[in-house]
């Protein structure tokens, strides 16, 4: 199969390529192969009881696939996925502790339920018929039970579903989001986490299996969970049963806090100013593995139980400089404690599976996710840069250096704008980004005030003046990008999809003269249509923590929408969005018809069979080309060329 294929093909990467040649190569890469370099590898990998091999999920296929930790080829398990084809994070498919079982969500049968597939005769069975959503699911240790979330009734409870039986059994029922389910090691009790109606506060709950006894085992308070539990995840039982690991953003930084479940104080592990993500237990319960984020570098690291210095297991391409930095997550233990999986990406490289050995340190690479034919050499390294902004603020971006501008002439600028807002660039591969500083343009990315990662006081310093506050940081980021020799300072563009398209529209309405050409992607324009029409429970939950309650603050939000100023609008606008498939979005065309309204400069374009944003290649590869021709028309002097479309 290609996917096999893909995975045995060698990585090439150049020692030259490490050094940061990769700006002065002129032989760019075509979109289709810019398009080819994807990870083969997605979700969070798992170990087998018995370590003989690692569960994953295929990106290319959506499959399930497991591969040796001794490297090799993966084999791919003949597991019907069912149309929605990948599984969110916290419903990964996992081993049932002895090894016999691997659950999984599938909708193969109309809605999504739990299934299982025996790993010894290849037969499967459908355990749930609740026609509800599942967001999260874990094994008993006794291996007779699973604990999951699911929204029978309009909101999360936990349930628990009998192997043997196929017995489903409501176990909670309140009006608020419970979700994330773990059991004590001696599948006596189970700890879920219930959310407040603001989804800002936690409340960690045990409770029996036939939902008796429950006694709250710690609250933790102003951790927005954008994500209906995600963000907070998985309460982490230790192995001997008697504390439990939790994510906190109490000391300022999203550290992991350790609390006994008999009642008490909470310690952190490894209180550091950084985010950090991702911890497991080692079987033995000694240690914690995590990763935590430098500036958009993760690395791996480990600490003991009971406190001390931690250990950097694993630091891709090092801190930043000349490197290609890199990302370490989803740390996953062999059940024998002496190594760890976890998958690795870099500024110009796609993610891939790895396992460390705790003992030496020395890492191997189990997939290969970059094809054939030197393409990682030919890739651009981004320099990590700061630039001042308004309020004392210091904005890290990531530079990427136009290819093939001839000597003495100067480069447009793009500023390349993340979604979120409470999202931030880290140092992986930027697909989209390298097409166009492969074709000549000079690339900022900013993690703007809002962005995670910076702490927590960066990530609420754009509350209440969304479009405002942070859209001074991105014209301090096109003051910046003047500053650069090889940048024509007339000749800047902006994009950047759902909060940076967002923050696209902002730009052409609040600050209509920076910029000649924008580009939004999948933006919303009209918060208070938003909250009166589509109301989705998600982004209203965001937007009543970042704006305030709409009932007292609609003055805010209105503030905040650029289609209350688009008689301002003075640059051309070009808004890009999918449609044809649940759940999609009016709010580009109230935009667009808004624009029209005010006889100003725009194009409208959808691509079929997405939803509000553009996944699909084929579409992905037109949106490309259908940008770049917009910039090339409103930022460059000369037309496209006839070879520029060659590789169409």
């Amino acid at each position: 199969m290609n996917s096999h294929r893909t995975l045995a093909a060698a990585l090439c990467l150049t020692a030259a390529a490490a050094t940061g040649a990769h700006a002065q190569k002129a032989d760019i890469l075509t979109i289709d192969q810019l398009l080819s370099i994807e990870s083969v590898v997605s979700g969070s990998p798992t170990w087998s009881p018995n370590g003989s091999g690692i569960l994953f999920q295929s990106s290319l296929s959506g499959g399930l696939m497991t591969i040796s930790p001794d490297g090799g080829f993966p084999t791919r398990l003949p597991i019907e996925m069912g149309t929605s084809g990948h599984f969110l994070a916290s419903q990964m498919p996992g081993w049932s502790p002895s090894g016999k079982w691997i659950s999984y969500v599938s909708d193969k049968g109309g809605s999504p339920e739990i299934w299982i597939w025996s790993a010894e005769d290849g037969s499967e069975a459908q355990l749930t018929n609740l026609g509800a959503r599942i967001n999260s699911m874990t094994w008993s240790p006794d291996e007779r039970s699973i604990a999951f979330a699911g929204d029978r009734y309009g909101n999360y409870d936990i349930w628990t579903v009998e192997v043997a039986t196929k017995r489903v059994q409501r176990i909670t029922n309140n009006k608020l989001y419970e979700v994330f389910p773990t059991w004590t090691p001696d599948s006596e009790r189970i700890l879920y986490v219930r959310l407040d109606d603001t989804w800002e506060d936690h409340d960690v709950i045990e409770v029996a299996p036939d939902g008796s006894g429950a006694r709250t085992v710690l609250q933790d308070t102003d951790f927005f969970d954008y994500g209906a539990g995600t963000t907070f995840a998985y309460p982490r039982v230790s192995p001997d049963g008697t504390q439990v690991l939790f994510r906190s953003h109490r000391s300022g930084w999203i550290n992991y806090w350790l609390a006994p479940i008999g009642g008490g104080e909470p310690r952190p592990i490894a209180a550091a100013e950084a985010d950090q993500s991702s911890a497991t237990w080692s079987p033995d319960g000694s240690m914690i593995a995590y990763t935590e984020n430098h500036n958009g570098h993760h690395d791996l690291r480990v600490v003991a139980a009971d406190g001390g210095k931690p250990r950097v297991l694993a630091s891709p391409g090092g801190m930043g400089g000349a490197s290609a930095g890199g990302v370490a997550s989803n740390p996953s233990w062999s059940p024998d404690g002496r190594s760890i999986s976890y998958l690795m990406a870099d500024l110009v490289t796609p993610q891939d599976l790895y396992v460390v050995s705790l003992e030496d340190g020395e890492s191997r690479q189990l997939t290969s996710s970059m094809p054939a034919g030197g393409f990682g050499a030919r890739l651009i390294l981004p320099e990590k840069v700061h630039y001042p902004s308004t309020d004392g603020y210091s904005i890290p971006a990531y530079l990427y250096r136009p290819v093939g501008v001839p000597a003495g002439q100067r480069a447009p600028g793009i500023l390349w704008i993340h979604g979120g807002p409470t999202s931030q660039f880290h140092d992986t591969f930027q697909q989209h980004v390298q097409f166009f500083a492969q074709r000549g343009y000079a690339v900022l990315l900013p993690n703007i005030r809002g962005s995670s990662g910076y702490g927590k006081a960066f990530a609420d310093g754009n509350n209440d003046c969304w479009g405002h506050c942070d859209l001074e940081d991105v014209v301090a980021g096109v003051d910046f990008l003047k500053t650069q020799p090889e940048v024509d300072p007339d000749r800047i563009g902006l994009t950047g999809t759902s909060y940076g398209g967002v923050m696209s529209m902002y730009a052409a309405s609040f600050a209509p003269d920076v910029f000649r050409a924008i580009i939004p992607g999948s933006g919303y324009g009209d918060w208070i249509h938003f909250y009166h029409g589509e109301n989705e429970l998600r982004h209203i939950k965001l937007l009543e923590h970042e704006l305030g309650p709409f009932e007292t603050s609609q003055d805010v939000w209105r503030n905040s929408s650029a289609i209350f100023e688009i008689d301002k609008v003075s640059t051309p606008i070009f808004m890009v969005h999918g449609e044809g498939r649940y759940p999609g979005s009016d709010q580009s065309e109230i935009f667009a018809q808004a624009l029209e309204n005010f006889y100003k400069p725009f194009e409208y374009t959808t691509y079929p069979n997405e939803n509000y944003y553009v996944y699909g290649k084929a579409n992905r590869r037109q949106m490309l080309f259908d940008m770049l021709d917009f910039f090339r028309r409103y930022l460059n002097d000369e037309m496209v060329d006839a070879g520029e479309r060659m590789d169409r």
